[in-house]
C-alpha cells in the first residue's frame, strides 16, 4: 500500500477543459478523486480576473490550482493567493510542450533548467502551507535519458518538492504540435518505474496512455498514484468505482442516471447566474457514451445547447433518447 493515498487517483489539468463546471461535474461522480484547474499563468493570476480564474465551488475538494510560470517571486505570490482562495495544492506545470507556453519560459522546457526550478518551488514553498508539486515530462527533445531525468528530479526533491506527476512521454520542443505531443513520442514507463524504485521516499504518479480504471489499479503496483486526462473527459463514468475500489469507500457507486439527477441543480444555479446551457453540457456529452442511445443524446445536446435561450429542458429532452 502507497504512503501516499489521497494521490491515488487524479484528473488531469486539460486546458479549455477541466473548468469549474467540469469539476463539479466529475465530483458527482467521485468523492475522492484528485481533481486540478486549467492551467493558469502567473501573469493571469496577478493582473487578471481571479474570481473568474480561480473560483470553485466547495464540493470540488481536493483541488489543485496547476500554475504556469518561472519567475519564483511570482509564483510565490500566487501560491499565497491560491492557499487563500482555499486550494488544497499548488502544481507546477512543468510538462506542456506548446510555443505560446515556451515563449513564456515556462512548461516542458523548464525540465532544461532544473535550479530555476528547483527556486520556484523553494520559494513557493518557503510563503505557503499547502503541498507545492510538480508535473513534468521524462525528458524534453535530446535530454531524454534516465539520469538527466533522476538528476531533474534530485535537483527539485532539495527544494522539498515530494510529489512529482510523470508524464511517461519525452516532449519534442519543436517539430511537433502539443496534441502530438501526447501521443507520437513513445510512452516509457519502464523509466517512470525506475524513478520510484530509486527515489522511494517521493510520491510518484504515473501520468500518460491510461485508458481504463483497471489499467490504473495495475500500475498502481507500482506507482504511489495515477493521473488519467482525456479518457476521463470523453467517458467520465469510467471513475464511477472508482471510491470503492481505490479509496476504500462502501457506498454504491452512482448510476449515470443518478449521476445526472446530481448535476441538474447545479445547472439551473449556474443558468440563473448568466452561464450559457452549452458551457455545462459539453462536459457531460460522454456520460453515456456506448450505451443505446448515447449518440443520440449526445448529438441532440450538441445541436441545441448553444441556442441563445436554451435551458434544463434540453437536457430533459435529450435523455428521452436514453434505453
Amino acid at each position: 500500500m502507497s504512503q501516499f493515498p489521497s494521490y491515488r487517483l487524479s484528473c488531469a489539468p486539460m486546458l479549455e477543459w477541466t473548468d469549474r463546471h467540469c469539476r463539479f461535474f466529475l465530483r458527482t461522480i467521485s468523492r475522492h478523486v484528485h481533481l486540478y484547474s486549467e492551467m493558469v499563468t502567473t501573469g493571469a493570476v496577478l493582473r487578471g480576473d481571479r474570481a473568474r480564474l480561480l473560483g470553485f465551488n466547495e464540493a470540488e475538494h481536493p483541488l489543485v490550482l496547476q500554475l504556469g510560470g518561472s519567475d519564483p517571486a511570482d509564483l510565490a505570490a500566487c501560491a499565497r493567493i491560491a492557499e487563500d482562495f482555499g486550494y488544497d495544492e499548488v502544481n507546477l506545470n512543468v510538462g506542456c510542450p506548446s510555443d505560446r507556453v515556451q515563449k513564456g519560459r515556462f512548461g516542458a522546457c523548464l525540465m532544461k533548467e532544473p535550479q530555476l526550478v528547483a527556486d520556484c518551488v523553494a520559494a513557493m514553498r518557503a510563503t505557503v502551507g499547502i503541498p507545492v508539486t510538480i508535473k513534468t515530462r521524462i525528458g524534453v527533445d535530446d535530454q531524454d535519458s534516465y539520469q538527466a531525468l533522476a538528476a531533474f528530479v534530485d535537483t527539485v526533491k532539495a527544494a522539498g518538492c515530494r510529489t512529482f506527476i510523470v508524464h511517461a512521454r519525452k516532449a519534442w520542443l519543436s517539430g511537433l504540435s502539443p496534441r502530438e505531443n501526447r501521443d507520437i513520442p513513445p510512452l516509457r514507463y519502464d523509466m517512470a518505474a525506475e524513478l520510484k524504485r530509486d527515489f522511494s521516499d517521493l510520491c510518484i504518479i504515473l501520468n500518460g496512455g491510461v485508458q481504463t480504471l483497471d489499467e490504473a489499479m495495475e500500475h498502481l503496483k507500482l506507482f504511489d498514484g495515477v493521473m488519467i486526462g482525456r479518457a476521463i473527459y470523453h467517458n467520465p463514468y469510467i471513475l464511477a468505482d472508482a471510491d470503492r475500489l481505490l479509496f476504500g469507500e462502501q457506498r454504491a457507486a452512482p448510476t449515470r442516471q443518478e449521476t445526472l439527477d446530481s448535476f441538474i441543480p447545479y445547472m439551473e444555479r449556474e443558468l440563473a447566474q448568466g452561464v450559457r446551457l452549452q458551457a455545462l453540457t459539453r462536459h457531460i456529452l460522454g456520460l453515456f457514451l456506448g450505451l443505446p442511445g448515447g449518440r443520440q443524446w449526445r448529438r441532440y445536446l450538441s445541436e441545441n445547447a448553444w441556442k441563445k435561450d436554451a435551458s434544463v429542458d434540453v437536457l430533459l429532452e435529450a435523455r428521452k433518447y436514453l434505453r
